[in-house]
């Protein structure tokens, strides 16, 4: 068996403009096909995000990409994966060799969500062979976005495909009665509050599009990604994460929610040393020249772009803005091209995941009143109402 664990890694990385790359079938290669799709997914989040707890769902999603990379990093610290978070869940494409390892390790984590926020997180899993048997197509590349973020980028309907086909057929496997083995969550951190645009008028806003036709993807996308350029401007101008707007959330209550998400226990050292660390962050960031590098590396490493199969991405404007990009979009889904989901919000919410504090952290972005959950689900509405584009 050929080990074929460094495919991604060993893609080369655009530094290049998005339309650029989705011009240029050559960028993209399909992904090998005996590695496997890993789909995680909150139960019902809509019911969670309606009782107020978007802040435990956001949460929770991004916790289970950390328990990825955490336990890949035990097996083989130089592989590296593509993975898309979703704001109630995440995907991942992995290799066949780690594939039974990480598999475990998100059951694990499932267990460990259910103990300590009684969220049901659904974890299931499809072979990429299996993907391609559909006729749809799994193609990805790597598109640097800046200095310090590298992002994958898919075409094709095949990672939707194995979405929709494990959520569909998701059957409850937990045994609650077991002990919950060690969970590894080091890393995680939500010290964060609430994010709100530079300027008043500005929202926060969630735009989910899916595009059938595999053969127009690229096409559509490119479209719709100008016409977020040209109204909302490039994506350092509309990126909701700003360094003026970044404050820590300094309550203790913040903190020990972090701490029963990553250990499942109160550790009355690990509330006191977190919270005298995050006020004195306050002035860190403030004061010191390291810590407004820090803030600066934090707004360049924030995840507010994605394309997984369809657009994901959060960015702020104004509801003038918002109206002028809904006539493309409102155009595009009247012709059967497109279907979209939209939600706008007063600020964005940031989970974090940090490895060391120089260049190996990552920050997953999503709208408050649940964000991409809320545009999934009018995109949801919309496809049922539409069946027939599907």
């Amino acid at each position: 068996m050929v080990d074929n664990r460094r495919f991604y890694k060993d893609l080369k990385s655009h530094d290049i403009p998005l339309r650029e790359l989705l011009k240029s079938e050559n960028f993209f290669n399909s992904v090998p096909s005996n590695w496997f799709v890993i789909v995680t997914d909150i139960l019902d989040s809509t019911s969670a995000i309606k009782k107020g707890l978007h802040h435990d769902v956001n949460l929770v999603a991004t916790g289970s990409i950390i328990t990825v990379l955490n336990k890949i990093k035990t097996i083989d610290k130089n592989c590296s994966i593509p993975y898309f978070f979703g704001g109630d869940g995440a995907s991942f494409i992995i290799p066949e060799e780690l594939f039974n390892d990480v598999f475990s390790a998100l059951e694990n984590y499932s267990k460990h969500v259910k103990k300590n926020f009684n969220f049901t997180l659904r974890v299931g899993k499809m072979k990429v062979s299996d993907v391609y048997k559909s006729n749809s197509t799994l193609r990805i590349a790597k598109l640097k976005l800046n200095k310090f973020l590298v992002t994958p980028v898919v075409i094709g309907n095949g990672l939707k495909f194995a979405e929709n086909s494990i959520k569909n057929n998701f059957v409850p496997s937990l045994d609650e009665e077991n002990l919950i083995p060690f969970v590894d969550l080091s890393g995680m951190e939500c010290r964060w509050d609430e994010i709100k645009p530079r300027d008043t008028e500005r929202k926060v806003i969630c735009l989910l599009v899916m595009c059938k036709d595999e053969a127009k993807q690229a096409e559509i996308f490119t479209k719709i990604m100008d016409e977020v350029d040209y109204v909302f401007g490039e994506l350092s101008l509309r990126t909701p994460i700003t360094t003026v707007k970044l404050k820590l959330n300094t309550s203790l209550s913040k903190i020990r929610k972090e701490m029963y998400a990553r250990l499942g226990k109160f550790d009355a050292q690990y509330l006191i040393k977190n919270w005298v660390i995050t006020n004195f962050g306050k002035y860190y960031f403030k004061f010191f020249k390291e810590g407004k590098e820090y803030l600066f590396k934090v707004s360049q490493l924030s995840d507010t772009i994605m394309l997984d199969g369809s657009i994901n991405t959060v960015f702020s404007g104004t509801d003038k803005q918002i109206s002028n990009l809904k006539l493309l979009l409102d155009s595009l889904e009247s012709d059967r091209e497109i279907i979209y989901g939209i939600h706008a919000t007063y600020a964005s919410i940031m989970s974090c995941y940090i490895e060391d504090r120089d260049e190996k952290h990552i920050h997953f972005v999503d709208g408050t009143e649940g964000g991409y959950t809320s545009a999934a689900g009018e995109l949801k509405k919309k496809l049922k109402a539409h069946i027939a584009y599907f």
